[in-house]
């Protein structure tokens, strides 16, 4: 068993992560969790306001995903970007070089 953990949390932490959490506080907002630790005064009530809080906060962390998810798309393009430019002024090096080589073969001859 401690070595499939490891695996599973090795091949999808994030996917372990939800489904420890969600196996140690039962339905969301509806109360203190198994795992020990309550949620919060709201959320050890449960009821309708447990449930609204639980919401709120898979909301919130889920909008943070998106933010995040959408500064390393911008990241990411920026590097692509770099790359192009760097590729093409290579590219225009390249033919330079190439250039000079073809006129000191003439001249040679």
């Amino acid at each position: 068993m401690q070595s499939l953990r490891k695996t599973t949390t090795w091949i999808a932490p994030s996917a372990m992560r939800f489904a420890r959490i969600s196996s140690q506080i039962g339905e969301m907002g509806s109360g203190a969790g198994k795992g020990g630790g309550g949620g919060g005064a709201i959320r050890e009530a449960g009821g309708a306001f447990g449930k609204m809080e639980a919401a709120h906060e898979e909301e919130y962390f889920f909008k943070k995903r998106q933010e995040q998810l959408h500064k390393l798309k911008e990241k990411l393009i920026g590097k692509v970007d770099f790359h192009e430019e760097s590729i093409k002024h290579h590219e225009e090096a390249i033919a330079r070089h190439k250039k000079a080589i073809e006129e000191l073969n003439r001249s040679q001859q």
